[in-house]
C-alpha cells in the first residue's frame, strides 16, 4: 500500500542512493531503525550530485528547500526499503532531524522542514507524524541545502 501511494505521486524507490562516506545508511537496534543523514541527491545519478546546492535564503528559495527536504526523505525511504525489505514494516516515524544550510539571518527553518513532514504524513498518514528538530547550520556535505536523518519504529 505504501509503495502504491508513492507510485501515485510518481515516486519509484527502485534505486538505492549510494552513501557519500564510510557509514551505514540504516542501522537497526531492536525495533528501531536509524537512517543516517540524507542530502538532496538524485539517486539515479552519482552519489555526489546534489540537486539543491547552496544556502537557503541566498541561492536556494524556501520553495526549493522544501522540495529538497522531500527528496531527502525519499532517499531515506529508499534506504529503509532496502534495509527492511518492505516499507509496510514501519510502525511509526518517531523523529526527524533537519539541518538547513542557510544564511545567518534565516529564520524559517520550520517552514523548510514542513516539506519533509508534510510528505511523510501524505504517504504514511498517522504513522508519518513525528517529533522533529530543525536547525540552521553554516555548511553541509557537498554544499547541500539540507540534510535530514530519520528514526522509525519497526
Amino acid at each position: 500500500m505504501i509503495e502504491q501511494r508513492l507510485s501515485s505521486f510518481g515516486i519509484n524507490l527502485s534505486t538505492k542512493p549510494l552513501p557519500i562516506g564510510s557509514y551505514s545508511p540504516v542501522v537497526t537496534a531492536g525495533n528501531i531503525a536509524y537512517v543516517s543523514g540524507q542530502i538532496a541527491t538524485d539517486p539515479s545519478k552519482q552519489p555526489t550530485e546534489v540537486k539543491f546546492k547552496g544556502k537557503v535564503g541566498k541561492e536556494i528559495s524556501i520553495s526549493d528547500a522544501k522540495k529538497a527536504a522531500e527528496l531527502c526523505v525519499i532517499n531515506g525511504l529508499s534506504h529503509l526499503k532496502f534495509a527492511l525489505g518492505d516499507l509496510e514494516r514501519i510502525k511509526k516515524f518517531v523523529k526527524m532531524s533537519g539541518f538547513i544550510n542557510c544564511e545567518p539571518s534565516f529564520v524559517d527553518h520550520a517552514v523548510v522542514m514542513n516539506g519533509a513532514s508534510d510528505f511523510l504524513v501524505r504517504i504514511f498518514e498517522d504513522k508519518g507524524k513525528h517529533a522533529r528538530v530543525a536547525v540552521g547550520v553554516s555548511s553541509l556535505p557537498l554544499d547541500s541545502c539540507i540534510e535530514i536523518d530519520i528514526i522509525v519504529e519497526i
